[in-house]
């Protein structure tokens, strides 16, 4: 049986942190996981950024609120549960995920945890476990599952690259020259044809 992992952001969803850097006039928060692969790295600095403006999770979820899915990706998740089981892996949050999933229809999500104090301030983040999409990925595997996966970041292609089929979406041309053996399509029409074609 095959479960189909799917990233969120940049596949599903426009990307939490650049929406968030545009409404607050920050720059600095435009940066993601195409361009740095330490996560950890990556969101100490974002948090310490949130600090320097003196911004929280308020203001973060003021803007989540306002993020619609990508054009075509309800339609996209609905005819891929129609087929089977689908999993969203993510390096995003519950405190973020939640009004996003349900305008999704509400598919399974694992994501994190964010730490905040009493201020509703970011002081830190709580991962589910180290190498969370490959760590997931191994586990449904050891369950008797085959996984098919899809993301769009160098945080995706260790659940890319173990799994029984794996794809990119909508990447960047870096990571496409990086990959060249992982096929990336630009459309969810070509990549449910592409998922159907292995399921």
């Amino acid at each position: 049986m095959n479960i189909v992992c799917l990233d969120l952001e940049g596949v599903l969803v426009p990307e939490i942190w650049i929406a968030f850097s545009e409404a607050s006039g920050i720059p600095e928060l435009r940066r993601t996981t195409r361009d740095e692969p330490d996560y950890a790295k990556l969101m100490n600095y974002r948090i310490q950024i949130l600090k320097e403006h003196g911004l929280g999770l308020t203001e973060i979820q003021d803007t989540i609120r306002k993020i619609e899915p990508m054009d075509g990706a309800r339609e996209f998740l609905d005819a891929l549960r129609r087929l089977g089981q689908v999993v969203i892996i993510s390096d995003t949050f519950t405190q973020f995920a939640a009004p996003l999933m349900e305008k999704l229809g509400f598919p399974t999500i694992f994501c994190n945890e964010l730490v905040i104090n009493e201020n509703n301030e970011v002081t830190g983040f709580k991962m589910r476990c180290d190498h969370s999409k490959l760590t997931t990925v191994r586990a449904l595997q050891s369950m008797g599952f085959d996984t098919i996966a899809s993301g769009d970041s160098f945080n995706d292609l260790e659940m890319i690259t173990a799994s029984k089929a794996g794809f990119l979406f909508r990447t960047t041309e870096q990571i496409k020259k990086d990959y060249p053996d992982v096929p990336a399509y630009e459309t969810y029409d070509e990549l449910l044809a592409a998922i159907k074609a292995v399921q």
